[in-house]
C-alpha cells in the first residue's frame, strides 16, 4: 500500500502532538463504535433483540442482547465488523479525498489491534467478547490466529504513516498543521458528543 508522501518539513512538536491526542481520542471512540455496530449488526441479523448500547468516552464499549439466539454470530460480527469496516473506510478515502488517507490507514491499524488484542490475548482471562466465545464454543487456537493475523496488520500500517501522523521522532516527523488542527478538533467534538450523550451505564 503506497500512501501519498507530502513533505510539508520538519513537524513542531505542538502539531505533533495535536495530531497524537486528536488520533488518540477519535480513534477510540470511533473503534468502540465500530464494534458494537458490529454486535448490533449480528443481533439483526440473527434475531435477537438489542437491550442495550454501553458507549461513553470514560468506559469500555458493551452491547446487551436479549433474547439472543445465535450469541457466536453475535460476538463475532462485533471484532469482524471492527476490523472490515475501517479497511473499506480507507480504500473510499483513497479514492474520495487521497491526501487524507494515511489518518485512516492510522485509523484501520489502530482497529487491528484493538481487535486484535481484545480476542489474541482476551482468551486467558476470558473477558469480554473472548469469555462469551469460549462459552459457546470457540477454540482457542482460532482466537489466537485472529489476534496473530491482526496485530502485525496493524504494527505494519503504523509503520507505513510513522512520520505523517507524528509516531515518529520529531526530527523526522512530518505531519500537516492543518490537518493536525482538524483532526483535534474532530476528536474534541467526538469526545463532547460522547460525554453528553453517551449511555455508560
Amino acid at each position: 500500500m503506497n500512501e501519498p508522501t507530502s513533505n510539508p518539513g520538519p513537524t513542531s512538536l505542538m502539531h505533533q502532538l495535536m495530531m497524537l491526542i486528536g488520533l488518540c481520542i477519535a480513534n477510540w471512540l470511533a473503534m468502540m463504535l465500530i464494534h458494537e455496530l458490529g454486535h448490533i449488526l449480528g443481533a439483526l441479523v440473527t434475531g435477537g433483540q438489542v437491550n442495550q448500547l454501553i458507549w461513553h468516552p470514560l468506559v469500555l464499549s458493551r452491547t446487551d442482547v436479549l433474547p439472543n439466539p445465535s450469541p457466536l454470530i453475535v460476538v463475532w460480527a462485533g471484532p469482524l465488523l471492527g476490523v472490515i469496516l475501517p479497511i473499506i473506510i480507507t480504500a473510499l478515502t483513497r479514492w474520495l479525498y487521497r491526501p487524507a488517507c494515511y489518518i485512516a490507514v492510522f485509523f484501520t491499524g489502530f482497529c487491528l489491534l484493538a481487535n486484535g488484542l481484545y480476542l489474541g490475548l482476551g482468551w486467558i482471562d476470558q473477558i469480554g467478547d473472548a469469555g462469551t466465545m469460549q462459552t459457546h464454543g470457540t477454540p482457542i487456537w482460532i482466537m489466537i490466529c485472529f489476534g496473530l493475523l491482526c496485530i502485525p496488520s496493524g504494527l505494519y500500517l503504523w509503520h507505513r504513516v510513522s512520520q505523517q501522523v507524528g509516531l515518529s521522532r520529531t526530527k523526522h516527523a512530518r505531519v500537516q498543521p492543518t490537518h493536525a488542527r482538524l483532526v483535534l478538533i474532530i476528536a474534541l467534538v467526538c469526545l463532547a458528543v460522547g460525554l453528553v450523550v453517551g449511555n455508560h451505564g
